[in-house]
């Protein structure tokens, strides 16, 4: 056996680097398992959240729907009322849009301005969607309104948590 003797130096290095190696390891850990997580958990209630509207009683005039869920966000887990205005076009189509105006966040309303009937309309800073929700040319809104996916399951609809760009748009 060879006789290999350490410093004090050396012992001084090896563990100063064990200790910084230690140190880095339990600071770098939480930030890794914060980007990693959310991506393995499964979502346990689904993606898709069941309304009170029967897909028979849509007609072809948006009507406002409000669907409840619950959203943990950490440790905190809370309700969250989400709106859409949904109706059938022409072809008997789902179409549920985002009330959500694409200009500064504000709430639209269908059909609640007399100067623009069967349009949507953003009280805030006068933006005009298109029924289907597209946004008006000369208007504030710089794009169209968000759309929320859908599923009919027994009768009854089912709204995607968010809504997304429409695509192509």
């Amino acid at each position: 056996m060879s006789e290999q003797r350490v410093t004090r130096r050396q012992f001084l290095s090896y563990t100063i680097m064990g200790v910084g190696g230690f140190m880095a390891a339990a600071s770098v850990m939480p930030m890794l398992r914060m980007a990693v997580d959310p991506v393995l958990q499964v979502e346990a209630g689904g993606d898709f959240i069941a309304t009170t509207v029967k897909v028979d009683e849509l007609t072809n005039e948006p009507t406002r729907v409000d669907f409840k869920f619950e959203q943990e966000d950490g440790w905190y887990t809370s309700n969250v009322t989400q709106t859409a205005w949904v109706y059938k076009d022409d072809k008997g189509e789902i179409i549920a849009l985002s009330p959500v105006c694409k200009h500064l966040g504000c709430t639209v309303n269908w059909n609640s301005n007399k100067d623009h009937p069967n349009q949507f309309f953003c009280p805030c800073h006068k933006g005009l969607y298109e029924k289907d929700g597209t946004n008006v040319p000369g208007t504030p809104p710089r794009g169209p309104l968000d759309r929320y996916k859908y599923k009919v399951k027994d009768g009854v609809l089912y709204l995607s948590r968010r809504a997304s760009a429409v695509r192509g748009a």
